[in-house]
């Protein structure tokens, strides 16, 4: 078991609520397996910074709740970055003994480029519809043009990464290998490696992923960057998804924290 609870730390477009579940069936699972675990309450839509603000308020709540000290994050997409301001900006390097993120954009998404690119007055429009909606399922402060803007591709020299050396981080990516493994993420995939030539997930490449101690892809078989937290999974996926966050958690364990 681990020392510390873990914390799941969605990405964009995903939040847990009654009507959407941010992590599938993984929060069961490892449930199940005897682990501390709470999903943060964070806005699906909102930038890094008011994310990262109400991470912080989550993670301190939780810790009050379990008697810990410290927590372990485990963080999807744009979760990861959002996790990686509210250590190094919001004063929680002594409350984060780990910070694991999956198929994080580190430097940035070339799909989210493609997006920032549109015309002003279009992306003025899907950003009101997006605001409105998820102001409905529960955002406090969405603004998906920020979110947009801070997601785009941006070069190795330009990323800061550099971290606080009392926060074990490390990383994972997924490789979507075929685009008919996942009807939703199979023409961005295949789009991005047309025009980058570069593996990926449908939405970050291997590369923009790479963080601290880089672990390569978490499963050798053909997973999307929706898949990997349990939606859409197919069921012969499920249980080699699963398995992957209960031996990350046991790793977890096994290191200290």
């Amino acid at each position: 078991m681990t020392k510390y609870p873990i914390i799941l730390v969605h990405g964009l477009a995903i939040k847990e609520s009654r009507v959407m579940r941010a992590f599938g069936k993984i929060e069961q699972v490892l449930k199940e397996n005897g682990y501390t675990v709470y999903i943060a309450d964070i806005d699906a839509f909102g930038a890094i910074e008011t994310n990262a603000a109400q991470l912080k308020d989550f993670i301190l709540r939780s810790l009050e709740d379990s008697g810990a000290e410290r927590a372990n994050i485990i963080a999807h997409s744009k979760g990861g970055l959002d996790s990686k301001y509210m250590i190094t900006n919001l004063g929680m390097e002594d409350k984060i003994a780990s910070l694991t993120t999956l198929c994080t954009p580190h430097r940035g998404s070339i799909i989210a480029s493609w997006i920032w690119s549109l015309p002003l007055w279009m992306k003025r429009i899907f950003a009101f519809f997006i605001n409105s909606f998820y102001k409905l399922v529960g955002d406090e402060l969405p603004d998906a043009m920020r979110a947009c803007e801070q997601l785009r591709a941006v070069d190795e020299s330009e990323e800061a990464l550099c971290f606080s050396e009392k926060v074990y981080c490390q990383s994972y990516s997924t490789n979507l290998k075929r685009g008919k493994d996942c009807f939703l993420m199979g023409l961005p995939m295949t789009l991005y490696k047309h025009y980058e030539k570069v593996d990926n997930d449908g939405m970050v490449s291997g590369k923009s992923a790479e963080f601290g101690n880089y672990r390569g892809d978490c499963l050798d078989i053909s997973v999307s960057h929706l898949q990997i937290v349990d939606f859409l999974a197919k069921k012969s996926q499920r249980e080699r998804i699963f398995a992957f966050y209960i031996q990350l958690c046991r790793e977890l364990g096994e290191m200290g924290f």
